[in-house]
């Protein structure tokens, strides 16, 4: 993708009528609006015509386009003025796979509707992507098959954590997914929880909490169901180090501290194997030059958490037994 008009120049399609970004959900009969529909007005959309047609590109003027920028930069407060928005498209849903993965979303929406006394409880949330490449796995594959127990996005309102994950591309650009999410009936879950199915079978999802979620989660055996990538937003942020960041963020894994076959050592103490298993191979895809350095410690980020990544990188450079390590593991999941 060219970093200035951020994906590929696309051909115009034929104009549809969009509907609400917020629906409340019939699911069923908004398949054909989620693969066709985004524009009215004046403004047509632009299709792509390469091999990696996932995309729709959204026009100034577009009711969707300006919907999805307006909600995204008055999420991100004082923030808002140092962001530049480059691009947004919607998901095509141009093959029969992703036309069946859409199909499918809607199928367990009705479903958990009728578990959940008519209230499939669809929202919008964002997602931050590590790169490019990660945008088009998405779309392609869905979420499963590059997360480990759990898969984090914030609410449409709440952009900034998402915003704070991104992995920064060339020339600055970041790119989120605006999902859409069935969270049916959610469960308080602390943070870092390694939590990766739903407590009992009265709950469908977890959230941070239920009066100001800033945090949703969707447990690993739902993410390509529970889970539709409906839109991506290309920007830029000028100054995003000097805005909204804790002591904690500004010391994030992100500098050669500690060798990484010693951390997978380490994290092994702790972690499950399949999430052990998960970094090992972005290590390997690292070391075969499949992804970069910046795209392993992103993927490693997610799956172990900033503070249990910290204790690790601390515990090493300051030589400490591995008991202590893993005390301090303990204390941070109390």
């Amino acid at each position: 993708m060219d970093s200035t008009s951020t994906f590929p120049q696309q051909q115009q399609m034929q104009d549809h009528r969009v509907h609400d970004l917020h629906p409340t959900v019939d699911e069923h009969s908004s398949i054909v609006s989620d693969c066709e529909s985004s524009v009215s007005g004046n403004t047509r959309q632009q299709q792509q015509q390469n091999s990696d047609s996932f995309l729709v590109r959204l026009g100034e003027g577009d009711v969707v386009h300006d919907l999805i920028k307006t909600r995204f930069l008055r999420g991100l407060g004082s923030l808002s003025n140092q962001t530049e928005i480059l691009a947004i498209h919607r998901n095509a849903c141009s093959d029969v796979v992703s036309q069946a993965r859409l199909q499918s979303f809607h199928v367990y929406a009705g479903a958990v509707s009728k578990l959940r006394g008519g209230n499939s409880n669809v929202k919008y949330a964002w997602y931050g992507t590590s790169s490019e490449n990660d945008v088009r796995d998405i779309l392609s594959n869905g979420f499963s098959h590059v997360h480990g127990h759990s898969l984090c996005l914030s609410p449409d309102d709440s952009p900034l954590q998402s915003v704070k994950s991104c992995l920064v591309g060339r020339d600055g650009v970041r790119h989120l997914i605006l999902c859409k999410v069935i969270l049916g009936r959610a469960e308080i879950v602390k943070p870092d929880t390694k939590q990766c199915y739903p407590s009992c079978e009265n709950y469908d999802s977890g959230v941070d909490s239920f009066s100001a979620p800033t945090k949703y989660m969707i447990w690993s055996s739902r993410m390509n169901t529970h889970v539709w990538p409906a839109y991506v937003i290309s920007f830029r942020v000028s100054s995003f180090k000097e805005i909204g960041m804790s002591e904690e963020e500004h010391v994030r894994p992100t500098s050669p501290w500690m060798p990484f076959p010693n951390l997978i050592s380490v994290l092994s103490k702790v972690l499950p194997s399949l999430d052990i298993a998960l970094i090992s191979k972005f290590y390997k895809a690292k070391q075969e030059r499949k992804i970069s350095r910046h795209e392993l410690i992103q993927k490693v980020r997610q799956i172990a958490g900033d503070k249990l990544l910290i204790s690790a990188i601390n515990s090493y450079r300051a030589k400490k037994k591995p008991t202590n390590f893993l005390q301090t593991r303990s204390r941070n999941d109390n």
